[in-house]
């Protein structure tokens, strides 16, 4: 049987990895592989580090889908992949990259993993993790500061000059192509417990 593939979209900050993490607490499996869809942001080697600074990154044409969906294939093939690994501190790929696997379930959650018609044609399951506007800010901003090494005025500007209109522009019109939409800001147990259910029911069937 070929692995199951979950894609998970939301807005920056709305808890993607939380859900993730607390269905397959209750999945209770560990064969199971997560991809960032962050670390496929494009190679930006080139631009100098004033200038990379300056990428949208809540943009589609800001990722490498391409190659993206050539790994997420090979996986799917039963192939192992050279994933590549962004650095939000130097806005820019690392030289090195990671070898993975494939395993029976495989997640790859991102604010756009959504927006991709091909990316979404390979998926067995496509979730939409929501949370309002203000929340999510608060979140975003304190993550950028304590873990990117970003400013204040910086993380307000980037979100008001391009996370804000991008999310309503590109990010939550995806939430029509979900198949299970998980509200973050309150109880979710019955969402969480239908994708629990399909997976345990997948690993019934491999045995």
């Amino acid at each position: 049987m070929k692995p199951l593939l979950f894609l998970v979209a939301g807005g920056s900050a709305s808890g993607k990895s939380t859900v993730v993490s607390e269905i397959l607490q209750k999945a209770g499996t560990n064969d199971v592989l997560i991809i960032k869809h962050d670390d496929y942001y494009l190679d930006q080697s080139e631009m100098s580090l004033e200038r990379r600074a300056k990428t949208n990154y809540d943009h589609p044409k800001s990722l490498d889908n391409k190659l993206l969906y050539q790994h997420l294939k090979q996986l799917l093939n039963g192939e192992t992949i050279e994933k590549p690994i962004y650095d939000f501190v130097i806005n820019n790929r690392k030289e090195a990259t990671e070898c993975l696997s494939p395993k029976s379930i495989i997640i790859v959650e991102g604010i756009l993993i959504l927006e991709n018609e091909s990316i979404r044609d390979l998926a067995d399951m496509n979730i939409y993790v929501e949370l309002d506007d203000d929340t999510r800010f608060i979140r975003r901003l304190k993550r950028d500061m304590e873990e990117r090494g970003r400013s204040l005025d910086s993380v307000i500007t980037q979100y008001i000059t391009t996370v804000k209109p991008m999310f309503h522009r590109f990010i939550k019109p995806t939430k029509r192509h979900a198949h299970v939409i998980i509200p973050n800001d309150r109880s979710h147990d019955i969402a969480v417990d239908l994708i629990v259910t399909k997976i345990k029911q997948y690993l019934s069937q491999k045995g």
